[in-house]
């Protein structure tokens, strides 16, 4: 048996098939990218060799959204692996927002359906592309059995002092809380070191995930003890074209002194701010960094790096102490000068870069007898939607 995973975003498909066994398999791997623009196709092998790469007629995936991405990912599928395609028992989905009631990896029923759709508010870049990817899914594949997993999950547990706001009580009763996001990939980079690097795993680690998304995350004996991100998935660090922590304040005199709609100021801090908005040129880290780049664009990443050296003390604060620093996202495992960027300053945690393994992207970029380590692990979604479909599937057969 086999099983599918899908991670839907705004403009890009990211799949996968997996040997349904304990644990899954990777077969295939890849992603319909540009979804809003030029819709573009990648498939890998499991060892990372390609097997199809090529554009795609914008009237394919990109005008038929998440529904036509997976058929354009179906096809590429069944066209590489026929016999493990006609075997699929299960499709795992990323779902970002689970709020209170999704603590763990949950079967998606019309019931589950309709409780993730009244949480779109809180996630409006993401939840819909999300559910989109289940709906299309399910018309596909309707006797497998289609299993959530979700980004806020891993910092579920955590005590009310640490997920609540300084609001009347009523409100966190209310579902106004820290929910805190990229818990799947938080969730590997802890399974990750408890594999490798058990003392570490045991002890105080703050993980960056930067990429169009961005947040950190502190993690103590595997554990999430706290998050950049709160209610949303606005909050915290400098994002793309999200704007991270904001004073509420600038947002009443959004509305009541410059007459902006609810509708305009949601649009300015999710779409047109982050590095995008700072830069006035783009949010892509690689067009910033770039030796043409304008003056404005070296100030955004500076920006960038001073808000996540902020977050990363903030975190280590929280837990007394840091014994390993980890940098996870696009950003995080790609871009060497601007994890250098990030800890020039955070010498007095006891961070120091190899400047050498660090240019090189090594896994271990930490200066020799440096009292925390600093490492590179990349991104893994997959892995544990992928673990968690297998397991509720051995559940329901069991």
């Amino acid at each position: 048996m086999t099983l599918i995973t899908l991670n839907a975003g705004s403009s890009s498909l990211k799949f996968a098939l997996f040997e349904a066994r304990r644990p899954p398999r990777l077969v295939l791997r890849g992603e319909v990218s540009r979804l809003d623009e030029a819709p573009e196709l990648l498939l890998r092998a499991a060892d990372g060799r390609e097997l199809a790469r090529g554009a795609l007629a914008p009237a394919g995936a990109g005008a038929g959204g998440q529904a036509a991405a997976l058929g354009v990912a179906l096809e590429a599928l069944r066209r590489a692996a026929p016999e493990a395609m006609a075997q699929v028992r299960a499709v795992g989905h990323r779902i970002v927002h689970g709020g209170r009631d999704f603590a763990a990896p949950t079967l998606l029923d019309d019931e589950a359906m309709r409780a993730l759709e009244a949480l779109i508010p809180f996630a409006p870049l993401h939840q819909p592309h999300n559910l989109a990817a289940v709906r299309a899914a399910r018309a596909a594949f309707p006797e497998a059995a289609q299993v959530g997993c979700f980004d806020t999950a891993f910092h579920r547990g955590r005590p009310f002092v640490a997920e609540t706001y300084a609001l009347p009580r009523e409100w966190h009763a209310r579902g106004v809380l820290r929910y805190g996001f990229h818990g799947l990939n938080y969730e590997h980079i802890a399974r990750t070191l408890a594999r490798e690097a058990p003392e570490l795993a045991r002890g105080r680690v703050v993980a960056a995930h930067l990429g169009a998304g961005a947040s950190a995350c502190a993690i103590r004996g595997g554990r999430s003890v706290a998050s950049s991100m709160g209610f949303t998935a606005l909050d915290g660090l400098v994002m793309a074209t999200r704007c991270g922590q904001l004073d509420p304040g600038v947002v009443l005199h959004m509305i009541r002194a410059e007459g902006m709609s609810v509708d305009e100021v949601e649009a300015l801090l999710y779409k047109r701010s982050g590095l995008l908005g700072l830069s006035g040129l783009s949010g892509d880290m690689r067009r910033l960094l770039a030796p043409d780049a304008p003056a404005q664009a070296r100030e955004a990443v500076a920006h960038f790096a001073l808000r996540a050296r902020r977050e990363i003390a903030a975190l280590a604060a929280e837990m007394g102490g840091i014994d390993a620093l980890v940098f996870t996202g696009g950003v995080g495992e790609r871009s060497a000068p601007v994890r250098a960027m990030i800890c020039e300053d955070l010498a007095f945690l006891g961070v120091a870069l190899d400047k050498e393994a660090n240019a090189a992207g090594a896994a271990r970029i930490g200066a020799p007898g440096a009292r925390v380590q600093t490492l590179v692990i990349h991104a893994d979604e997959e892995s544990v939607i992928a673990d968690a479909a297998a397991r509720l599937c051995a559940m329901a057969k069991g």
